[in-house]
């Protein structure tokens, strides 16, 4: 899921606006100026004058033209200067106004996206994500270990080490990874981490609880007066970068769930895109409840995370009564 055409238009509006906020500032600024600095309109309208001067000169043939307009303008430039600081103004107070002087809020360099332009794009990611609250929290500088021991610590661990790998190689590899164990280890939080890595790294990323993908899927399928209004929802779940499935298992399952997961699942793999789930089912638990081939389309393509301990969010509240 690229940004849409609309996104980008958004977006370039919002540096015509920048263009315009700041040409009107630096207009008020000059009438300012030419209204309370004597002698500085004069020196600037010399500028003009210098230049269409010098010019007849250079188009006569007079060589020496353009180095003798270059010295009047540059002392021309220091007057202006003076008369700006003695009426205790900075020297560069009628310099043109940018919000990015890299870019001069044009949002490209050389024909590249500049960085103002770049992290546009990546806020308006994280604004469809929908996990943006989720995300202020999640990073895996936060991750700790002191919550496992023994086989729960090891599993952690190799969960860990396979998100990091995940993000490292998204851009090359095609992967899937599926968290599943026992309630509260931390399966959603690694989720998180992963998505707001990728996000930051200017990838697409979409979050659904099973219940609400389920859900929109079903108000899609059999609500026509909605049908249009989620048309892009729907397809950002196909084509988006990633897609993270949580808490798989909570939803009402029946026929239309199946069938729903496994063509979301068999879609997104053939056109090579992403997903993570995560669940609290055992493997058993999946393939009885969403059939032999959604059970073997995940375990055949996915990377299985099993992870398993106390429940973080109960450990946290009873160390936290004990204070």
């Amino acid at each position: 899921m690229a940004l849409t055409n609309a996104q980008y238009e958004s977006i370039r509006k919002g540096y015509e606006e920048t263009q315009d906020k700041n040409r009107h500032l630096l207009n008020n600024r000059r009438d300012y100026v030419y209204e309370h600095v004597p002698g500085y309109k004069d020196s600037d309208e010399s500028v003009a004058t210098l230049s269409v001067s010098y010019g007849k000169k250079a188009l006569s043939g007079d060589e020496s033209a353009l180095d003798e307009l270059k010295k009047n303008l540059e002392e021309l430039s220091g007057r202006k200067a003076n008369l700006l600081l003695a009426a205790g103004l900075p020297a560069n107070y009628l310099d043109p106004i940018y919000d990015c002087p890299d870019c001069q809020d044009t949002g490209y360099i050389n024909g590249k996206k500049c960085h103002c332009f770049k992290q546009q794009m990546i806020n308006l990611l994280y604004e469809q994500s929908n996990i943006q609250d989720m995300l202020a929290l999640a990073d895996f500088s936060a991750l700790s270990e002191e919550y496992y021991e023994g086989e729960d610590l090891l599993r952690f661990q190799n969960a860990v080490r396979n998100c990091k790998d995940f993000v490292d190689s998204f851009k090359t590899d095609y992967r899937n990874l599926f968290f599943y164990g026992t309630v509260g280890t931390g399966k959603s939080f690694l989720s998180y981490c992963v998505a707001k890595e990728l996000l930051h790294k200017g990838n697409s990323v979409i979050y659904f609880s099973a219940t609400g993908l389920f859900d929109t899927l079903a108000r899609y399928s059999f609500d026509h007066k909605l049908k249009e209004s989620l048309y892009n929802t729907y397809e950002d779940l196909y084509n988006c970068d990633l897609v993270i499935i949580d808490d798989l298992g909570t939803e009402v399952t029946n026929s239309f769930v199946t069938s729903q997961l496994f063509a979301c699942l068999n879609e997104r793999h053939l056109r090579k895109k992403s997903t993570i789930i995560s669940t609290n089912l055992t493997l058993e638990e999946l393939r009885d409840r969403y059939s032999d081939r959604v059970y073997s389309r995940i375990t055949s393509q996915y990377q299985l995370c099993k992870m398993s301990g106390p429940d973080i969010r109960i450990y946290k509240k009873r160390m936290a009564n004990r204070k």
